[in-house]
């Protein structure tokens, strides 16, 4: 790689331009850059919702989940399957491999669902949802307001939706929590009896007199082509209230069917001659609203206000939405791909007064959730610690080569790199967060290293009276093949991140991109940049200073005598093997007491409560017992805002009903938040009379919960109650796992209709008509839209007064095709308890247990969880399985254990390439292992736990360690080829190499150092910090390896193999072997 050099030495103003034109383009490009919290990932999940209103969780499971399951079995790619079976819908999950191609598993569920189409009742259509972390709303607002939420909803749809969008970046805003405007049509049975009229009629009539279609074109006389269209539009109420439903009165003459052209059909109770459509009154077949002229009296017309009530209202509701303790609506802003997350919060947040004025009635627009603070932190965080670390590297190389200018020349090569880092990474179509900044920082610390290396061995042939032409291109000639190869090993590490499944792997590579890119263009400036600003800016001392014989340091002195001694004697070998293998066990044993976990905690300032009361519970109780909790958070100090949500969460939430009730908590973020989370959980504790209540946030990273997860399964229900009930009183007892909670519910009361074929065919019905009459009583039907006020609303139809009592439903009546018939007399009615939700995982039903873990050593509650397990007696049939933190966490650290080995072979088959042996490199990696009891001690003595950040660490490492090893022995290669015997050659490469080594080190060290120490807090500090802290400690042992344990290894191989003396006294072993001579005493 010397010939970069030649190329830079020969062309410097070239060089000098392209330096700047990479300065010029950062500063461009560099502004650039979006900012995120975390790369967007698309997770390879897809969801399929199916909805059916009114079914119960069993007849969901029989009728919608298990026909799609049987359908969606076997798919490619396809990880894991899991179902919720919950009142009026079917969620399942669908969790493919990290890298499956999601638009084309998309296309395949989509296939599958079509073939289970005919399998589905009628009306139900299965929908297929893709989710990305870009989806998540970058900002959330609640907005509260003198006015209802219908009026509040119109006006933030008219002035604020389109403020917001307009915002450059800005993808999709909408409103949430809104109660939709509905127009209701209540139907009296009894009038409607007594017109002779059905609901059926009602709902024809309804259809075809608001109906507009196009009846084809006519050409004008200009030769203009007009199109033709025909039909009726109902624009108010008192349209609906004066249409005509049908007839009173009539004879067999005359009747109404329900038909929208009125040929040939008749209603359930219409009384037709020739058929006659709804409200009909025909000669033959007449058209809505003809009359007849064969009827021996005239029908009497029955408008729908004369048979049912007519009025606005609004949707009925499932839940709740508060914001502070007063109701609110949400108003979610999400971004587009392009969109970068701070400017758009930037220009929400200046909008906000405005806005308010804008909406007027006290309006109050709230902050709920905003990502931007937390980048905007993170960013500065670790921005202010690669700038203390470069510092820090900067003052170590003043300090050890005490010249200013080659400490400017040097710490160069700091900005260059990060700047054509982050050209990469703009290129790459990579953002700003917390993974790829945390990679530039940590590089800090190492793009200094190449160009140490390379000045300070200009610096040295330059003292030694050599003039500038002559020294820099020597210099660089003898440490340009091991600067290349150290940079190589080190970036070699990062390549099987590529290959590393789950969630780390998609999170940790837009890290390593970060870090290899980095330390290329270090290896780049080293060769390149650095020698032309050399040659400019350094000067050969005049003749009198020149040093005619190199004068050692002290330290170099103390090494010598060191090394000396420990490459000396048989005895002073073993013991210093001895010595390190001690270390070694220790270290390892001591490492057994290392606490595990996935990630730290990132230090947020969201907090969450969750709720659930006994099955059946009002959402009324549940709203009145979710404000006793309110008041307990607002005793407390340091929250910011609270929204609480009461009730359904959505069709895509795993639990429904009006049972439950969650509530987000933002707090302020100067204050302690494991303070406020202590405080919060002691508040909860208090009120445990309320319900099951959890507490959550905080310790979560944003990816991974430290929820301990288990999997009961069986294959009936009493079984899994009776097994899920004995391992959640098993892991209750468990320390530091606290809110034990199980998704399987106590059953809630239903009421079963049990139609008899028999009875109900007396009465011309069938049970799916008796079904669908009670579901008009209870759930109603949208039958046709109309536009009041500017707005589309539903029209919604419900038939007779829905009763509450068994007693009271068995003598409703419901529509029949005769009349009206009492309930009771087709079916009979009983109370049951039924559940409220049914799991499966994998086509099995399953309960999940989950809890929280409080305790920082995630592996070891997760561990006495799986023993407490363990010794439970279980039913025939059943069976746990960990889910959770603790399945991720172990799969996590199986595949980073297998990336830290594939680093180590890529890293042998670079040395391999450069110093032509097999052998020799198999030194440097017996010291990897000595290496990393520098990482667990520092992990021990700092208490932090062993995570993926520290795994990444211990990647690294491996890179890292060998670094100072590659340019110690590529030196000491070169004296042998000189001539040196090994010890010789050892001992002074060592004392050659001593400086830019312990400066390479020391730097690194004291450049990572802030992150170490968190100095920027917990928000960046839960990747970065464990990362930092590996390094350190691998570092230190690794460069007294080095200088130490690598030469007394490198002495021992080659006293082994006979290769000890000098280059001379070998030739003549050779020849004397060949001569059959004794050879010479080697030295």
């Amino acid at each position: 790689m010397s010939f970069l050099s030649k190329i830079s030495l020969a062309n410097k103003s070239l060089v000098a331009l392209v330096t700047i034109a990479i300065l010029l383009l950062g500063g461009f490009v560099i502004p650039s850059l979006k900012q995120e919290l975390f790369p967007s990932i698309s997770l390879p999940t897809i969801s399929v919702v199916a909805v059916y209103n009114g079914a119960s969780p069993s007849i969901v499971e029989r009728d919608v989940t298990n026909p799609l399951e049987q359908n969606l079995q076997g798919l490619q790619g396809l990880q894991t399957e899991t179902s919720y079976s919950n009142e009026g819908v079917s969620l399942i999950t669908l969790s493919f491999n990290y890298g499956t191609d999601i638009n084309q598993a998309t296309q395949t569920v989509s296939e599958s669902l079509n073939k289970a189409q005919p399998s589905l009742p009628s009306g139900v259509t299965p929908q297929v949802r893709s989710f990305s972390i870009a989806d998540l709303p970058i900002i959330q607002l609640s907005v509260t307001s003198d006015q209802n939420q219908q009026d509040l909803a119109t006006a933030l749809n008219q002035d604020v939706v389109p403020s917001l969008t307009a915002i450059s970046g800005v993808g999709n805003v909408s409103v949430t929590g809104v109660t939709n405007q509905i127009v209701s049509i209540n139907l009296d049975l009894n009038k409607l009896k007594a017109d002779g009229i059905s609901a059926s009629q009602v709902e024809g009539a309804l259809q075809a007199n608001n109906i507009s279609l196009p009846a084809g074109d006519v050409t004008t006389s200009n030769g203009q082509t007009v199109p033709i269209k025909v039909g009726n539009t109902l624009n108010s109420l008192s349209d609906l209230q004066n249409l005509i439903v049908g007839a009173k009165g009539a004879s067999a003459g005359a009747g109404a069917g329900a038909g929208a052209a009125g040929a040939g059909a008749t209603g359930a109770s219409g009384f037709s001659a020739g058929g006659v459509g709804a409200g009909g009154f025909s000669a033959g077949a007449t058209g809505a609203g003809g009359f007849s002229a064969g009827a021996t009296a005239i029908p009497t017309p029955v408008k729908l206000k004369d048979v049912a009530t007519v009025q606005e209202t609004v949707a009925p509701s499932s839940s709740l939405t508060r914001t502070n303790g007063k109701e609110s609506l949400g108003v979610s802003i999400v971004k587009t791909t392009d969109g970068n997350t701070v400017t758009i919060s930037n220009a929400v947040n200046a909008q906000i007064s405005s806005l308010q004025q804008k909406l007027g009635h006290n309006a109050s627009i709230t902050v709920t959730s905003d990502q931007a603070p937390t980048i905007s932190k993170s960013v500065n965080d670790l921005i202010r610690e690669g700038l203390i670390g470069a510092a820090f590297a900067i003052l170590i190389i003043l300090i050890f080569l005490f010249s200013i200018r080659s400490t400017l020349v040097t710490a160069v090569s700091i900005p260059l790199s990060i700047v054509i880092a982050l050209i990469g990474l703009y290129v790459g179509n990579y953002t700003l967060n917390l993974l790829t900044l945390g990679g530039l920082t940590i590089a800090v610390g190492r793009v200094v290293d190449d160009s140490i290396v390379v000045l300070e061995n200009i610096y040295r042939h330059l003292q030694s009276g050599e003039e500038k032409k002559v020294a820099i291109p020597n210099a660089i000639r003898e440490v340009a093949g091991a600067v290349t190869a150290s940079t190589l090993t080190t970036v070699a590490v990062f390549l099987p991140i590529a290959f590393t499944g789950g969630l780390v792997g998609e999170l940790f590579r837009s890290f390593a991109v970060a870090v290899t890119v980095a330390l290329l263009a270090s290896l780049f400036v080293a060769l390149t940049i650095i020698p032309v600003l050399a040659s400019w800016f350094l000067t050969s001392p005049k003749p009198e200073k020149v040093r005619k014989e190199e004068k050692q340091s002290p330290l170099e002195r103390g090494y010598v005598a060191l090394v000396g001694w420990v490459t000396g004697k048989g005895w002073h070998r073993a013991l210093m093997l001895g010595l390190a293998a001690v270390v070694l066990v220790i270290s390892l044993a001591l490492s057994t007491g290392l606490q595990t976990n996935l990630f730290g905690s990132s230090g947020g300032n969201s907090f969450s409560v969750s709720l659930t009361m006994p099955p059946a519970t009002s959402l009324q109780t549940t709203s009145n017992a979710t404000s006793k909790l309110e008041q307990a958070i607002r005793s407390l100090n340091g929250w910011k805002s609270y929204q609480s949500t009461i009730g359904s969460g959505g069709i895509l939430s795993t639990s429904s009903g009006t049972n439950t009730a969650t509530i987000a908590i933002t707090t302020n973020t100067n204050i302690d938040q494991t303070a406020f989370e202590n405080d919060l959980r002691s508040k909860m504790n208090g009120l445990k009379s309320l319900g099951a209540i959890t507490v959550s946030g905080g310790q979560s990273s944003g990816f991974s919960s430290s929820n301990v997860q288990l999997n009961v399964q069986a294959n009936d229900p009493q079984t899994l109650r009776q097994a899920s009930d004995q391992v959640k009183a098993a892991v209750q007892g468990v320390s530091g796992l606290t809110d034990v909670t199980s998704n399987l519910t106590d059953g809630s009361p239903e009421i079963d209709i049990n139609v008899d074929p028999v009875r109900a065919a007396a009465h011309g019905l069938t049970a799916a008509q008796v079904a669908q009459n009670v579901r008009l009583i209870y759930s109603g039907t949208t039958v046709t839209t109309i536009t009041l006020n500017g707005n589309q609303q539903n029209v919604d139809l419900y038939v007779g007064t829905p009763q509450t009592t068994v007693a009271q439903i068995k003598n409703m009546l419901i529509p029949g095709t005769t009349g009206t018939v009492t309930l009771s007399d087709v079916a009979s009615v009983v109370q049951a308890i039924g559940p409220t939700q049914i799991t499966h995982v994998q086509d099995k039903q399953t309960a999940t247990i989950s809890g929280t873990v409080t305790a920082t050593n995630v592996g070891s509650v997760t561990a006495n969880v799986q023993k407490a397990v363990n010794k439970l007696h279980l039913p025939s049939g059943a069976s746990v399985v960990q889910a959770g933190v603790g399945s991720s966490q172990s799969s996590t650290f199986h595949d980073l254990g297998i990336a830290v080995l594939i680093a180590i072979i890529l890293v042998y088959c670079i040395m391999v390439a450069t110093f032509r042996s097999l052998l020799q490199p198999l030194i440097l990696l017996i010291s990897i292992p000595f290496a990393a009891t520098g990482s667990l001690i520092l992990l021990l003595v700092t208490q932090t736990p062993l995570g993926a950040a520290a795994l990444i660490g211990f990647l690294m490492l491996v890179g890292i360690v060998v670094t100072n090893a590659i340019v110690l022995l590529d030196l000491v290669r070169q004296y042998r080829m000189k001539g040196f015997d090994a010890r010789s050659a050892v001992i002074e490469g060592g004392r050659h190499r001593l400086r830019p080594i312990l400066m390479t080190a020391i730097a690194t060290i004291l450049a990572l150092m802030p992150m170490a120490l968190s100095i920027g807090g917990a928000s960046s500090g839960f990747i970065s910090q464990p990362l930092a802290i590996v390094v350190i400690g691998g570092l230190a042992t690794s460069t007294v390896l080095s200088l130490l344990l690598i030469p007394t290894l490198y002495v021992i191989v080659e006293g082994i193999r006979g290769r000890a003396g000098t280059i001379n006294q070998l030739d003549e072993i050779q020849e004397s072997r060949v001569n059959n001579e004794e050879p010479a005493v080697a030295l």
